[in-house]
């Protein structure tokens, strides 16, 4: 099925149509979701296409020329020269390969490195992940992001989550308008220009040629 990458995000800096190496490539990503409706109205058109800071980008293996996951970004500024890597999804066939690496790899260059090597010229970009969920934190530091802290009551979870599914531990306070769900607290890892090209960028480069 054939993926639809128009340009139809309100990002506010200027897309490429793609970013690819030999291994994987990033494709500005507006569906198809033929069996997946809730996520066209409640998160595509109602969350994704309004806000200037966030994209999604398709990740397509290069070999076998799939669709291997998603990746994008949140919280851009141009004003404050940051953003945030998200929606980091790896279908199961693909997961524990190359393709998560080279992706954020990709995605890392698009970001940090200045206009005239082919970027934006951010000076920071974040990472956030559940506390409970060590594996996100892991392949963060892999990356050469820094852990800076935790924020505390970060997200308000769905009902169907359990505790150790990302809740905190905490009780919903007295009169909380949400009382079904769980609280969740988040790990907060940055990685700056200064880390990128203090030996960063060139220790991801070599994570993305080494990934099985």
């Amino acid at each position: 099925m054939a993926l639809r990458t128009s340009l139809v995000f309100n990002f506010c800096f200027r897309l490429p149509e793609q970013l690819e190496n030999e291994r994987v490539k990033l494709v500005p990503f507006a569906g198809p979701f033929a069996t997946a409706e809730d996520f066209i109205s409640t998160v595509l058109e109602k969350r994704i296409r309004p806000d200037p800071g966030i994209a999604l980008f398709a990740v397509i293996d290069q070999a076998s020329a799939e669709l291997a996951g998603t990746i994008g970004v949140l919280s851009t500024s141009a004003l404050h020269l940051t953003s945030e890597i998200g929606f980091i999804i790896t279908l199961p066939r693909f997961q524990r390969t190359h393709v998560t690496s080279n992706a954020a790899g990709l995605l890392l260059h698009f970001l940090l490195d200045v206009p005239a090597a082919g970027g934006l010229g951010l000076r920071r970009v974040a990472w956030k992940a559940n506390t409970r969920n060590t594996q996100s934190v892991r392949a963060a530091e892999r990356l050469g992001f820094r852990k800076e802290g935790v924020l505390r009551w970060d997200r308000v979870l769905p009902e169907w989550k359990t505790e150790a599914m990302g809740g905190n531990g905490g009780a919903a306070r007295e009169r909380d308008p949400r009382p079904k769900c769980l609280g969740g607290d988040s790990v907060v890892l940055g990685l700056c220009w200064d880390d990128w090209e203090g030996g960063v960028r060139e220790a991801v480069d070599a994570l993305m040629k080494r990934s099985a």
